[in-house]
């Protein structure tokens, strides 16, 4: 009879969890960056992203993102009980890309390739050699 009553117990506690977690409307927000515009920033924003919203201070608050490298932006979907969009442009920002207004962390922006840095300093996509596709 214990053991019944603890998996009852077990099985309303998981339940009332998954329902605190879909209680949270997710959100949508799209971000410009004006040093998103190749394959190789898609990928290290990704990787960057992915690792964050696993680990680091997002907490699990992205549910989804996906890149337009043409328009140079983000399109995320998140939890905002989680993160705000204040948070996720300094990810955003923290892995060297610009977001909106606000500019990438210097030292990160530093980092990056030269195919994702902002056309002003020489970067992005060169004339008839698209970027946005992986060779």
């Amino acid at each position: 009879m214990k053991k019944l009553l603890f998996v009852v117990g077990f099985i309303f506690s998981v339940t009332l969890a998954n329902a605190q977690v879909m209680s949270a409307k997710a959100q949508t927000v799209v971000i410009k960056s004006a040093n998103l515009r190749c394959w190789q920033c898609s990928e290290l924003l990704d990787k960057y992203l992915t690792r964050e919203n696993k680990g680091g201070f997002l907490d699990n608050a992205l549910l989804e993102w996906k890149i337009n490298l043409l328009k140079g932006e983000i399109k995320i979907k998140f939890l905002p009980d989680r993160a705000n969009i204040d948070d996720i442009k300094v990810a955003i920002n923290n892995a060297g890309f610009d977001a909106d207004n606000e500019k990438a962390e210097p030292d990160a922006y530093k980092k990056l390739p030269s195919a994702c840095k902002r056309e002003e300093d020489g970067g992005g996509p060169k004339k008839g050699v698209p970027c946005h596709v992986k060779p």
